[in-house]
């Protein structure tokens, strides 16, 4: 959609890009036409399209046949959305919250589905590690996001970027970064670059869901407080457990701190952890 294009909708609409609800349209065909690309739709498949604006990427994958949900906050584009595609087939609107969806409702598990979107900076954090966190995750995610947060997810351990959500998002899935995006494709340009994220889920899962949720405790327990050897962190978790005998044992100094611990090894002390007790 040309930015013309875009400013008289906005201008029907009554309404001006929300900082506060990270509204930057897409105005870029070329951009459009990658994300399409990577995302590889298929007819008959299950989308979710979190944020869909005017719906210049919904077309697309209406177009390619997708049976799409958008989920959108904005009422006015809400009420846009649902006239422009009123009557496609395999099309639904939810309106609200995205971070406070029922995703379960909508794909309960054993259904197949995939996040495909230009995600509001706003949320984007929060809403990724509840969609990777539910009973039925997404199969995968080909989104735009800021590049600052792109790199957090897709950072390799030891580094600064290397944060809780990295490990929780790498329990189920590989991160990698597909293409830098400038920040002059969107409309209001933002105030920094996004990145095109691919987030394809594992062949198989690591370990059951209890075990998952047992090792992002003792994650979300070391990152608490970055500067602090993670042994000390973690014995609030499990009181009493030798942590720094279980970090020596996986190769690693007792005195390591968060981001020197991969998501294999938070799995492998959960695990330990459990059979100690």
């Amino acid at each position: 959609m040309k930015l013309s294009e875009l400013s008289k909708i906005l201008s029907q609409l009554d309404m001006h890009p929300s900082r506060a609800l990270g509204q930057n349209f897409l105005v870029d065909e070329n951009c459009l036409s990658a994300l399409v690309r990577a995302a590889a739709p298929v007819s008959g498949e299950e989308i979710l399209e979190v944020g869909p604006g005017t719906g210049v990427l919904t077309e697309r994958l209406v177009a390619a046949g997708c049976r799409v949900t958008a989920v959108e906050f904005d009422s006015r584009l809400a009420r846009y959305i649902r006239e422009r595609f009123e009557g496609v087939d395999g099309f639904r609107l939810v309106e609200g919250d995205a971070c406070k969806v029922d995703y379960t409702s909508l794909f309960p598990v054993g259904t197949r589905f995939r996040c495909v979107a230009n995600l509001p900076y706003s949320c984007a954090s929060v809403l990724l590690a509840r969609l990777a966190g539910l009973p039925n995750p997404p199969a995968s995610f080909h989104v735009l996001l800021q590049k600052e947060m792109a790199e957090r997810l897709a950072a390799p351990v030891g580094t600064p970027a290397y944060g809780v959500l990295t490990v929780r998002l790498a329990f189920r899935y590989r991160a990698r970064i597909a293409r830098i995006v400038p920040r002059g494709v969107f409309f209001p340009p933002p105030e920094v670059d996004s990145a095109f994220l691919a987030l394809e889920a594992l062949d198989a899962p690591l370990v059951d869901r209890a075990l998952l949720e047992a090792a992002d405790r003792l994650a979300t327990a070391a990152f608490s407080q970055r500067r602090k050897q993670a042994r000390r962190l973690l014995s609030g978790v499990v009181p009493g457990f030798d942590f720094a005998g279980a970090l020596e044992s996986m190769g690693l100094p007792a005195t390591a701190r968060a981001e020197n611990i991969s998501p294999q090894q938070y799995i492998q002390l959960a695990r330990s952890a459990n059979e100690s007790g």
